[in-house]
């Protein structure tokens, strides 16, 4: 392929002012410049979309509103979104290098059209923005919708979907929609690239973690949709025997 891809970068915030400005520092070090720019903001009582403002930061589109949730806003952002790929990068969250999108947008070219899935590795910071290990669980090689019976083997910022293939979020999930939404896009991809890269930075604060218990319940209700009954079971109970065995 000889065009450049355009990502579609998505940021949902809600009183993020502490720490919103890594990940803009992030945005506008990206020596890669095919890229629009969507904050979605739930109507922050902080001074949120002022810093986004006054970033310098290239704002293709800033909706300041109230909304149902994280996945609500996630939808308005891919409503309005116009690139080839999806990139949802959540306040806290940033880039990992200045080149990171040049060399994903790089394999995405190499390809003879453009993969329905782009997807990486993820490195976990704390909130001084030091490094804490690589996420657990590593990117496959060879990705298909099946690969998730084993966990979110990828993480939602490191996996770039082709907008054209990408539903909404089920608004019936309030902490794991994510998972559903990777793995029906990965249903309707053809081809999915494994691009051998670390490509964000993940802060070690998401809402999953906040609301463990409950974002467990509702991942067990998707696998057990996506890959029946038997398997989620299975699957659950070796999740619960790799966590003793982690203590």
């Amino acid at each position: 392929m000889s065009s450049s891809p355009k990502f579609s970068i998505i940021t949902v915030t809600y009183n993020a002012a502490q720490v919103i400005e890594p990940t803009l520092r992030s945005i506008i070090a990206q020596t890669y410049t095919n890229y629009e720019f969507l904050l979605i903001d739930g109507g922050s009582s902080d001074n949120t979309v002022a810093i986004v403002r006054q970033s310098g930061v290239r704002v293709t589109h800033l909706v300041s509103e109230p909304d149902k949730g994280l996945y609500d806003a996630m939808n308005k952002g891919m409503k309005i979104a116009t690139g080839d790929y999806l990139c949802f990068l959540n306040a806290g969250d940033a880039f990992h290098a200045p080149d990171t999108l040049e060399k994903v947008a790089a394999c995405a070219i190499s390809q003879n059209s453009l993969p329905g899935v782009l997807y990486g590795e993820t490195a976990e910071v704390d909130a001084a923005r030091h490094f804490v290990r690589m996420r657990r669980l590593q990117a496959p090689e060879n990705l298909t919708w099946r690969s998730f019976k084993q966990g979110m083997l990828v993480c939602h910022q490191a996996f770039y979907a082709r907008r054209d293939l990408a539903p909404l979020f089920n608004l019936e999930y309030r902490y794991s929609s994510d998972v559903d939404w990777c793995i029906r896009v990965m249903k309707r991809s053809e081809k999915m690239l494994n691009v051998h890269l670390t490509v964000v930075d993940y802060l070690q604060n998401g809402l999953s973690l906040q609301h463990h218990r409950a974002s467990l319940i509702e991942r067990f209700k998707v696998m057990s949709k996506h890959y029946g009954l038997l398997s989620a079971i299975i699957h659950h109970l070796w999740f619960v025997v790799r966590a003793v065995i982690k203590k």
